[in-house]
């Protein structure tokens, strides 16, 4: 069964020389709150967990995944900075807090774990 068409649509088929890739949304995707995101990465990917932490709570529930090439990921930094200076420039500086570095404010309660004990030691 062909797909509907919508007018807005372009025909199937190969892009024409200088055509964009238009960005689709569908009506169904899932919106995702995060206030922390844990970046990691290996020589091929970078790797996003994008989570949220409630007031109070102490445990972070990772909602989302995101794995981009680091030149992708690259492009996002400079997307993101973009916006951010045209946000600043509409609305004012976005103050990040004093004294310590946003990591610390954030993760301050996330401590690595202790190394296991050597049993040849005792």
């Amino acid at each position: 069964m062909a797909e509907p068409t919508n007018p807005k649509t372009p025909p199937p088929g190969p892009p024409k020389p200088g055509q964009r890739p238009r960005l689709v949304i569908p009506p169904n995707t899932e919106l995702v709150y995060s206030n922390v995101v844990r970046v990691a990465h290996s020589p091929a990917e970078m790797v996003f967990d994008f989570g949220r932490l409630l007031p109070g709570e102490l445990d972070i529930f990772i909602k989302t995944r995101v794995l981009m090439s680091p030149l992708s990921a690259k492009l996002l930094q400079r997307a993101l900075a973009e916006n951010l200076a045209k946000y600043e420039k509409q609305f004012g500086e976005i103050k990040l807090p004093a004294d310590k570095s946003l990591a610390d404010d954030l993760f301050k309660s996330i401590q690595a774990p202790d190394a296991p004990e050597d049993p040849k030691a005792e």
